[in-house]
């Protein structure tokens, strides 16, 4: 997907919700290099001690600020993933290119019967203390941060093909 300007498709929703899997078919159907929080959070949870909530929080975020940086050096843009926070999403605002956001979007039942059937790494230590910390309203609803949102029901298997026309039409007429 080259263009004169760098294309991000900004990948957003609650935990469990499908954004991974999502951004992995749609980095490679657009042509485009993946970002996501939690391949950037296993590579320094291997370095770094995370023993409690607190710890895991402090990587998250830093997790973040990483993908970010690197975001920001894609000539061509990125499929950038994560579970975005407000304070953490207006750093996207830096970004020097058209953003089009898909929002992952499902219900809450098929959300906590996905999170509990995940299989962690050992040592694994969670962000969110709770169920309303995991699936807080901020993460339940898109970033809208100015750019236009696609919204994809996730509870079901998404038309890959109509959702990536949509997304090349939404990054060639948006401004």
């Amino acid at each position: 997907m080259r263009s004169m300007e760098p294309h991000f498709v900004v990948l957003s929703g609650p935990v469990a919700s499908g954004k991974t899997t999502l951004a992995r078919v749609l980095a490679a159907e657009l042509s485009l290099p993946l970002l996501t929080k939690d391949t950037i959070k296993a590579a320094l949870t291997n370095v770094l001690d995370v023993s409690d909530t607190a710890a895991a929080r402090r990587v998250g975020r830093a997790a973040v600020t990483v993908l970010l940086a690197v975001a920001s050096e894609m000539r061509d843009g990125a499929v950038i993933e994560s579970v975005w926070r407000d304070d953490e999403a207006d750093g996207l605002l830096r970004l020097s290119g058209r953003v089009v956001e898909v929002f992952c979007r499902c219900d809450s039942q098929v959300l906590q019967t996905r999170y509990a059937a995940r299989v962690r790494q050992v040592g694994y230590v969670s962000e969110h203390s709770s169920a309303s910390a995991l699936w807080s309203e901020e993460t339940m609803n898109p970033l809208r941060k100015g750019w236009p949102i696609i919204e994809v029901d996730t509870a079901r298997a998404v038309e890959v093909p109509a959702l990536v026309l949509d997304v090349k039409e939404t990054l060639s007429t948006s401004r």
